[in-house]
C-alpha cells in the first residue's frame, strides 16, 4: 500500500502569484483539477497523478510538480503549477 497522498488539487496560476494561501491561490487560478494517483511512476521517477485533463508527476514529500501536461500540452511560459491537498468532496 502506498504511503503518499492519493489525491491532490493542482492549480495553474500566473507565475507572479506568490504565497501558499489556498484561498488566494484558488482566486488566482486560471485552471484547476483534482488528480488521483495512478499507482505508476512518471518519467521523473515520482508518482503519476491524472485527472480532469491534467497528468502530473508530483513529489508527495515537497508537493512539487516535477512534470505536468494540461490537455496533452506543457504549460505556457508565465504559468506555474501549485499543489494543494484535495478536499474530499
Amino acid at each position: 500500500m502506498s504511503t503518499h497522498p492519493q489525491r491532490f488539487e493542482i492549480l495553474v496560476v500566473p507565475e507572479h502569484v506568490e504565497g501558499d494561501d489556498a484561498a488566494e491561490l484558488a482566486d488566482s487560478a486560471i485552471r484547476s483539477a483534482v488528480v488521483v494517483d495512478t499507482g505508476k511512476r512518471g518519467s521523473s521517477g515520482y508518482p503519476r497523478y491524472v485527472g480532469e485533463g491534467m497528468e502530473a508527476d508530483i513529489d508527495p514529500a515537497t508537493r512539487t510538480v516535477e512534470a505536468l501536461l494540461v490537455d496533452g500540452n506543457e504549460l505556457d511560459y508565465g504559468l506555474s503549477a501549485r499543489v494543494l491537498e484535495a478536499s474530499d468532496g
